[in-house]
């Protein structure tokens, strides 16, 4: 589905100004024209000023960066002291039959608070939405509400929410413009607890998840929020960035892919912080609270998303990559973004993501109550005990223990890994992370020690017995 551009093309202002380059130039940097249907905006953070804006008030549906606001409700309840940030949550039946992403816990499984944020957040976990929706709300209706009521409280007119999570449901609507509005929200209005907003990675037992979010760690400055897609959606994230202690929010959504978001990002980022030196030219667009909604449906792009072949669940485990030569959007967005002999600055678009994120230690998650020192770096290797293969010898067992004697010196080193009040901050959580690596890593040796037992049946099957019921 195409959307019509507000403003003319470049070629009709030709007869307009006799300085047509200057001109063309100008809306090149504030009106890229789109292959698709996108909204488009960045904002200054402190301030609210729009730097540009492409159908940033058209209605449009959220996926799940509705978790954004899912995650303030929740930190504003932690900061109001109706729960903490160790509360034990219990996962329910619905919660647990929640489509994917998510943990995959079954009902009656408890988690504290700190450690849902972090999965719902970096995994994009739609189980982990509904455990905090029902331990703060009572019930996801009840949420629900709570979140509708918070939109309003902040301005946020153009938004409805159904559910916590963006799952696809009638009537979860929300804008460019009020998602911009959101993310300011949180960076005034919990600073304390912001770190939930921009953690690399977790790990659950032995399995590590990366944020989906790919500006984290490749992008200089990216310190933030969060994707989602769905089909009806395309692929949606609110980022933001500092640099020289200026701070820009960068909303995209209906992107092509995972890939072609963080490239759009990062290309509205790197014009915002000025880096095509054209500042000057930009046009005044007033601040982002007084953007004029748009009265229309939003546009439904499950067709262009997943019609066809191309089938795609409703979550952000992309595993896209962009070809050498740039998929059909990132590749024309370098184009239509950088027109009229404007260069972008970061070089092709697929540079940003070839690069390997910056090296970090994933944050250790788990279930039960809130844990430190011996006792966190015991759940951790039980979470990757239950995740190792079956297959065991007898030495696995005594490889099991030998972390044990170590346990002192782990456990001084693990005490500042939970995360569990305001001024935590989830790098401390590193070293028990890595002391957990350490703990199974010797299984797969030790389970390897029985391999020669499949030879004795092999020997047992003499010819003779082959041949008993032959006679």
């Amino acid at each position: 589905m195409h959307l019509l551009r507000l403003l003319p093309r470049p070629s009709s202002l030709n007869w307009i100004f006799p300085s047509a380059v200057l001109v063309l130039a100008a809306l090149a940097v504030v009106t890229p024209r789109a292959v698709h249907a996108e909204a488009l905006l960045v904002v200054e953070a402190d301030t609210g000023k729009v730097l540009q804006a492409d159908n940033a008030t058209m209605p449009w549906y959220p996926a799940s960066v509705t978790k954004i606001m899912t995650a303030y409700v929740t930190l504003k309840a932690v900061k109001d002291g109706r729960l903490t940030l160790d509360t034990l949550l219990t996962v329910s039946p619905v919660a647990a039959s929640q489509s994917p992403s998510k943990m995959g816990f079954r009902p009656g499984i408890q988690v504290t608070v700190d450690n849902a944020l972090k999965m719902m957040l970096v995994k994009s976990a739609n189980d982990m939405a509904v455990v905090l929706a029902e331990g703060v709300g009572g019930s996801v209706d009840g949420f629900s509400a709570m979140m509708n009521q918070t939109a309003q409280k902040l301005g946020m007119t153009q938004t409805s929410y159904v559910n916590p999570n963006g799952l696809p449901a009638e009537g979860q609507i929300t804008s460019a413009r009020d998602l911009a509005i959101l993310a300011r929200a949180v960076i005034r209005d919990l600073p304390e607890y912001e770190y939930f907003m921009h953690i690399p990675s977790i790990r659950y037992g032995r399995r590590v998840t990366q944020n989906f979010n790919k500006l984290i760690g490749r992008y200089p400055g990216a310190d933030g929020f969060k994707t989602g897609f769905i089909c009806a959606s395309g692929y949606n994230l609110v980022a933001s960035a500092t640099r020289n202690g200026k701070r820009l929010i960068a909303v995209v959504l209906g992107a092509s892919s995972g890939n072609a978001r963080a490239v759009r990002a990062a290309q509205l980022l790197e014009r915002g912080f000025g880096g095509n030196g054209l500042g000057w030219l930009k046009p005044a667009l007033g601040t982002v609270d007084n953007l004029v909604p748009i009265d229309a449906t939003p546009p439904n792009l499950r067709d262009e998303m997943c019609g066809g072949k191309r089938k795609r669940p409703a979550t952000d485990e992309d595993a896209d990559v962009v070809a050498a030569n740039g998929s059909a959007s990132t590749g024309e967005s370098a184009v239509t973004f950088f027109t009229a002999g404007l260069q972008p600055p970061m070089g092709k678009p697929s540079d940003l993501l070839a690069a390997e994120a910056a090296a970090s230690e994933p944050i250790p998650v788990y279930t039960g109550p809130t844990k430190t020192g011996t006792a966190l770096i015991a759940a951790v290797a039980a979470e990757a005990e239950k995740q190792t293969p079956a297959k065991r010898g007898k030495k696995s067992k005594i490889a099991a223990k030998k972390p044990d004697a170590a346990a002192p010196k782990a456990a001084a080193d693990a005490k500042p890994a939970a995360v569990r009040h305001a001024n935590a901050r989830p790098e401390a959580a590193a070293k028990p992370a890595a002391s957990a690596d350490r703990k199974p890593a010797a299984r797969p040796a030790a389970a390897d020690k029985p391999a020669p037992k499949p030879a004795k049946p092999k020997a047992a099957a003499k010819p003779k017995g082959e041949n008993k019921p032959a006679g």
